[in-house]
C-alpha cells in the first residue's frame, strides 16, 4: 500500500475528469458501408422489397368500380365523404371497430411472428428497412460497393465525389418525393390529384404533406438509417417479451467456429482453429454493422446477409455451410448436448398468438359478412323534454337519421311502436295514402330527418313509455329497429 501514491489534490481537475467521463457516455456514429452480397436471403429481401414498394406506390392507382356518384378508386381514405374504401369493402365512421380489429390483428400477427422467427418483420418488412435497402442500392449503383464508396468518403471534395453525391442525392430525392405522393394519393382521386399537384392547384395540405414525408424518407432512409432501429424504434426493447429460447433467430454457431482463425495462419502455426476463417465478411456486408459472432444483439434485425455471406466464404473454403445460420437458444443447447436440433415453430406461445390473431379476425369476417346494409339513428331533443298542445296531447321531438349502405336509392317507411294512438309528422317527407311517411335515400347516403311525434296525454301511464322506431323497405327487404323514450308530464 505504501508504493501507491496519493492523488495531487492540488493538481486534481474535477471538470477535466467529469468532461472526459461525460465524452465517454456518447459516441461519435460510425459510418457503415454494407458491402453487396449474394445469396437466398439477399434475394428474399430484393422480393420483399420489389412487392412491398410494388403495393404501396401502384395500390392508389387500381380502379373499382361502385357504381354512380361513388368513387372509383379501389382504396381510398375519404374525409370529407367520411369513408373508408377498400375494394369491395366500405367502411362508415361508425364502423371503425372494424379499422380496430385491423389494427389489433396487425400488432398480434407481429407478436406472432416474433416470437416464431425473431425480428424478420424488421428485416425484411418494416418500412425504414425496406426504403434503406433501396436508398443503398442507388447509393452502390453510384459510388460502387464498400470499398470504393469508403474511398470516395475519404477523398477530399473534387469535381467527381461532388458529381457523385449529387446524382445521389437527386435520385434518393425523386424516390422520398414518388413516397410523399403515393402517400397522398390515398387520401384523394389519384389521377384527378396528380393533375393538380403538376397545375399547382392541389390543396395546401397535399403540399405539406408531402414534403414532411419526402424529407422523412431522405432524412431516415438516406442518413440515419440503423440510428433509427437502434434508438427510434420501440420493437428491438419489446421483442425480447415476445421470444423464448426456441424462437428461431439469426445466430452464430460458436461450437462449431470457434477458436476460429485463418488458413494460413493454421497452415504455419500447425494450430486447429474452428470453421470461422476471421474473414469479417459477415460484419462488411450488415446493415447494422455489428458482429454477429458477437452473440444476440440488440441491433440485429435478423435480415440474414450474414448468412449469405457466411456461406460463400465456406463454399470457398471447402467447409459445410451453415456457421452462420437460423437457429434457437435451445435448438443449439441440444446440439452441443449430443442431443437432435428440432425446430419448434408450434408450441404453447405461437398457438396463443395464433389462436387470438384468428379469432378476431373471424369476428370481422362475421361482422362484414352479417352487417345490414340499412342502419338508422334517433336522437331524442332534451331541451324541451315534450310539448303540450292546445288539443291536450302531448307531442316529442326527435333527429332521425337513415344510412343507406346499398349503391341503390331507396325509399321507407316508418312506424312508432309502443305508444297508441300515436301520430308522426316529418319535416320535408312525402306521404302516401293513409298518412304514412316515406323517406327517400340516395344511394351510399345518410339522410337526416326532424321527426315530431305525438301522442294523446291519456295513452301515457307514466312520464316515460319505451318505444320503438321502425323503419322498413318500400320495395321489400329486414326492417331496421331503434329503441327510444317518448316523454311526458309526470303523473
Amino acid at each position: 500500500m505504501d508504493d501507491i501514491a496519493a492523488p495531487d489534490v492540488e493538481n486534481y481537475d474535477v471538470a477535466a475528469v467529469n468532461k472526459k467521463e461525460k465524452r465517454s457516455l456518447y459516441q461519435a456514429r460510425i459510418k457503415i458501408f454494407p458491402r453487396r452480397v449474394h445469396g437466398v436471403f439477399r434475394n428474399l429481401k430484393w422480393w420483399v422489397m420489389l412487392v412491398t414498394l410494388g403495393i404501396y406506390y401502384i395500390t392508389p392507382w387500381l380502379r373499382w368500380d361502385r357504381g354512380a356518384d361513388l368513387p372509383d378508386q379501389a382504396v381510398l381514405i375519404d374525409f370529407p365523404a367520411r369513408r373508408f374504401y377498400f375494394f369491395f369493402i366500405e367502411i362508415w365512421p361508425q364502423e371503425f371497430f372494424f379499422i380496430t380489429g385491423l389494427l389489433i390483428m396487425a400488432g398480434v400477427g407481429l407478436f406472432l411472428t416474433t416470437s416464431a422467427v425473431g425480428r424478420a418483420w424488421c428485416g425484411y418488412s418494416c418500412p425504414q428497412t425496406v426504403w434503406t435497402d433501396l436508398f443503398i442500392a442507388v447509393e452502390r449503383f453510384v459510388e460502387g460497393d464498400r470499398n470504393a464508396r469508403m474511398r470516395l468518403d475519404k477523398a477530399p471534395l473534387s469535381v467527381g465525389k461532388i458529381s457523385k453525391r449529387a446524382l445521389k442525392f437527386a435520385i434518393w430525392l425523386i424516390i422520398a418525393l414518388c413516397t410523399g405522393g403515393a402517400w397522398v394519393f390515398y387520401f384523394a382521386d389519384a389521377p384527378t390529384l396528380a393533375a393538380q399537384l403538376v397545375q399547382f392547384d392541389a390543396p395546401m395540405a397535399a403540399y405539406i404533406t408531402m414534403a414532411i414525408l419526402t424529407f422523412t424518407t431522405f432524412l431516415l432512409g438516406g442518413f440515419a438509417r440503423e440510428q433509427v432501429c437502434t434508438y427510434m424504434c420501440p420493437w428491438p426493447r419489446i421483442m425480447g417479451a415476445m421470444m423464448d429460447e426456441d424462437s428461431l433467430t439469426v445466430t452464430y454457431r460458436t461450437g462449431r467456429g470457434e477458436p476460429r482463425g485463418s488458413l494460413k495462419k493454421g497452415a504455419e502455426t500447425g494450430a486447429k482453429f474452428g470453421d470461422c476463417v476471421d474473414c469479417n465478411a459477415c460484419v462488411a456486408v450488415c446493415p447494422m454493422g455489428i458482429d454477429i459472432r458477437d452473440g444476440q444483439q440488440l441491433e440485429c434485425i435478423t435480415c440474414a446477409l450474414c448468412i449469405d455471406a457466411c456461406n460463400e466464404v465456406m463454399d470457398k473454403v471447402g467447409r459445410p455451410r451453415g456457421l452462420i445460420g437460423y437457429a434457437s437458444l435451445a435448438g443449439e443447447a441440444r446440439t452441443e448436448s449430443g442431443e437432435p436440433s428440432k425446430v419448434r415453430i408450434v408450441r404453447p406461445r405461437t398457438l396463443i398468438y395464433f389462436s387470438i390473431w384468428a379469432l378476431v379476425g373471424l369476428i370481422i369476417l362475421y361482422g362484414l359478412i352479417t352487417r345490414p346494409d340499412l342502419d338508422i339513428n334517433v336522437l331524442r331533443d332534451r331541451n324541451p323534454l315534450f310539448v303540450a298542445l292546445s288539443d291536450g296531447s302531448i307531442r316529442n321531438g326527435y333527429t332521425f337519421k337513415i344510412l343507406n349502405k346499398s349503391h341503390e336509392p331507396r325509399a321507407f317507411t316508418l312506424d312508432v311502436r309502443g305508444l297508441p294512438g300515436a301520430t308522426v309528422d316529418v319535416v320535408g317527407s312525402e306521404d302516401l295514402s293513409g298518412g304514412t311517411p316515406i323517406f327517400s335515400v340516395r344511394p351510399d347516403r345518410l339522410k337526416s330527418f326532424r321527426l315530431l311525434v305525438s301522442a294523446p296525454r291519456t295513452s301515457l301511464p307514466s312520464d316515460s313509455v319505451d318505444i320503438q322506431f321502425v323503419v322498413t323497405n318500400i320495395n321489400g327487404g329486414d326492417p331496421a329497429t331503434y329503441d327510444s323514450v317518448f316523454r311526458g308530464p309526470a303523473k
